[in-house]
């Protein structure tokens, strides 16, 4: 992997875990017809794990589609 592709990993994760930080209230949030109260900084952590793992599904999809 190039450094710069590194140096721009870690800042990302830099990002995140500073915006988790700063984020521990906690909230309601619905979802269809359930109700969770968690802190927020679990909200964020959540929504963005499922984001990372639906984004890696789709370059793999494309990757083998392309072959």
């Amino acid at each position: 992997m190039k450094p710069w592709k590194i140096i721009a990993l870690l800042v990302l994760i830099l990002l995140v875990i500073i915006i988790v930080l700063q984020n521990t209230q906690v909230v309601e949030t619905r979802i269809l017809f359930f109700s969770l109260r968690m802190p927020r900084a679990v909200l964020l952590l959540v929504a963005t794990s499922i984001g990372f793992a639906l984004g890696l599904v789709v370059s793999l999809l494309v990757a083998k589609k392309s072959r």
